[in-house]
């Protein structure tokens, strides 16, 4: 389904939008990051708190390492200083990517089982559908920012994959 290289190319396109999104968002007060834009997790500061939520419960199921206290109604506001924010998502940023470079095909094969916080049971689902999910997941998040990024005046990059830059943080 998915392979070691997927994981890589997604984490670096997940790294370039969040910075993107995190420089666009600097643009605004913290009055207009904060105001409710009718969105799911309401503003863009919230909706950027509940991606770097969803990033970490999905990384601490694949890299063992700790997931994020308290579930989705508290994700918006896992981090309320936007300073410690930015300092927050540039670490999972590099701990996502770090995962992906040290993949190996067999790590994507077989089922992830955990317990479903959401649907208050255990689930088990393919290794490989539930980071193809992750990945999903951030694009989902990340547009919605976007589009309340753009239209509160604020300029984030294009988000077209075949235009990613080549960067050396993310080499």
């Amino acid at each position: 389904m998915i392979t070691p290289e997927y994981c890589s190319t997604m984490a670096r396109y997940g790294w370039w939008q969040n910075e993107s999104l995190v420089a666009a968002a600097d643009e605004l007060t913290p009055e207009e990051r904060a105001k409710d834009r009718g969105a799911f997790f309401g503003s863009i500061e919230r909706t950027m708190n509940h991606l770097l939520w969803g990033d970490l419960i999905w990384m601490s199921r694949f890299d063992g390492g700790d997931a994020p206290k308290g579930g989705i109604a508290d994700s918006g506001t896992l981090v309320p200083d936007w300073q410690m924010f930015k300092a927050r998502r540039a670490e999972v940023n590099a701990r996502m990517l770090t995962w992906a470079d040290t993949l190996d095909g067999a790590e994507l094969e077989g089922d992830l089982a955990w317990f479903s916080i959401v649907l208050g049971r255990e689930l088990t689902k393919p290794k490989a559908l539930c980071v193809t999910h992750m990945f999903n997941h951030g694009t989902h998040h990340r547009g919605q920012i976007h589009a309340m990024l753009t239209a509160a005046g604020a300029r984030p990059d294009d988000t077209d994959l075949i235009i990613m830059p080549k960067d050396d943080r993310w080499l």
